[in-house]
């Protein structure tokens, strides 16, 4: 099935472009996908071990911090809040980061029906959350700073208004052996930045909004359903809910949580866009990267005779289960569906004005597909020199299947 699929069901349902229902190529091959992403799976162990074993060390010994002024006046007070119980631990965030995801990702197979596309979905979402992790806990490790109930974990010894005996600029500042509380709370205290309750939620919960856009086509070319969009809210809303809290049980300053947000907001998006082939073109966006060669697998591997190690970004002559979203609106049920229209700025238009004159005077929705000059029409696409496939006829059937309206 999918990617390593074979041709075997025999199911009416009627696909995008006409295409019967079924799968493609060759069978699905556990061995054939270990190989093909062995090194990432063994570089994303490695950077796992990479960040517990800096997420178990020491803060750099490298920071220094006031306490008083001369009149006994506390320097920031801003660090003085009390020490609290977290609203949110951070095991809490790092499951619901992953298994969230991982929940609805493994629902919606349903209808993917790939084990493949099962399996690359939820790497791309682990190396969204370990690329995120190991980044924030390199940071905590190296710069860090001071968490908003530092000195009540640090119960200083120092009396107020006694003549600072400290270093720099009046004998204001400290470092840690000033401290007399508890050592494995004091080095937490010294590493607030960047938040690790906000950098994983929104490294997995992005993700999940993204793959909800793309299966649900929350924005494309048609009207979707009201519950798809707040399908596609609800991760953000958690992701902004857990970095919130760190600021209500004084954890976090707000410039960790936004620190924390960019760094899960950055790894998100990479980790989906190399997983998939686009992050809001709406055709392309719930279909996989081909993925041919890997250091385990020099033999280049073609799932089927007409796809080769990269995207083209045309339309599809044929198309397995996994190469339609979750949703049968839009068309995507039957007769082509949106992948056979384009939005200004898109690969559609970008190919056509690649094109050249043919491209342009191609006639199609579009203005063309490709630069021997066969435009995306209304009857289909012809075989143009930039095109691997042959022509195929876009007619949609006259009486869409009933579950074309989820």
């Amino acid at each position: 099935m999918g990617r390593f699929g074979r041709h075997t069901n025999t199911s009416k349902e009627n696909l995008a472009n006409g295409q019967q229902g079924g799968s493609i190529g060759r069978p699905f091959r556990l061995s054939a996908w270990l190989r093909l992403h062995g090194v990432d799976l063994i570089t994303m162990a490695l950077m796992g071990a990479l960040g517990l074993g800096i997420y178990f060390a020491d803060p750099a010994p490298t920071r220094n911090f006031p306490i008083y002024f001369q009149d006994g006046e506390v320097v920031y007070p801003q660090f003085a809040y009390p020490l609290r119980k977290e609203i949110v631990p951070i095991w809490a965030a790092a499951l619901i980061a992953f298994f969230v995801p991982f929940f609805f990702i493994s629902l919606f197979q349903v209808r993917r029906r790939s084990l493949d596309d099962w399996l690359t979905t939820i790497m791309g979402l682990l190396k969204s959350l370990i690329t995120a992790a190991v980044f924030q806990v390199f940071i905590k490790w190296l710069i860090g700073g001071l968490r908003p109930h530092f000195y009540a974990v640090c119960q200083p010894n120092i009396q107020p208004g006694s003549a600072p005996s400290g270093v720099g600029f009046a004998n204001l500042m400290y470092d840690r052996s000033v401290c007399t509380g508890d050592r494995k709370e004091i080095n937490d205290s010294l590493e607030s930045m960047p938040s690790g309750h906000s950098t994983a939620a929104w490294a997995g919960l992005l993700y999940l909004s993204l793959y909800f856009n793309a299966q649900l086509k929350v924005m494309s070319a048609h009207n979707p359903a009201y519950w798809k969009m707040i399908f596609f809210f609800a991760p953000l809303l958690g992701a902004t809910l857990i970095s919130g809290a760190l600021t209500i049980d004084e954890f976090h300053n707000w410039y960790d949580v936004l620190a924390g947000a960019i760094i899960g907001i950055c790894t998100a998006l990479v980790a989906f866009r190399q997983t998939f082939a686009s992050i809001f073109d709406f055709r392309y966006n719930h279909m996989l990267l081909p993925r041919a060669t890997s250091l385990f697998h020099r033999q280049p591997f073609f799932p089927s005779a007409s796809r080769g190690p990269y995207f083209t970004y045309q339309p599809m002559q044929e198309l397995a289960f996994c190469d339609l979203p979750f949703t049968r609106e839009g068309g995507w049920g039957f007769g082509g569906g949106e992948q056979f229209v384009g939005a200004p700025g898109d690969a559609t238009v970008l190919i056509a004005n690649m094109g050249g004159p043919g491209g342009i005077a191609g006639g199609g929705l579009n203005g063309g597909m490709n630069g021997a000059g066969n435009g995306l029409g209304r009857g289909g696409y012809g075989p143009g020199a930039n095109t691997h496939m042959p022509g195929n006829q876009n007619v949609a059937p006259t009486q869409p299947r009933g579950d074309n309206m989820v």
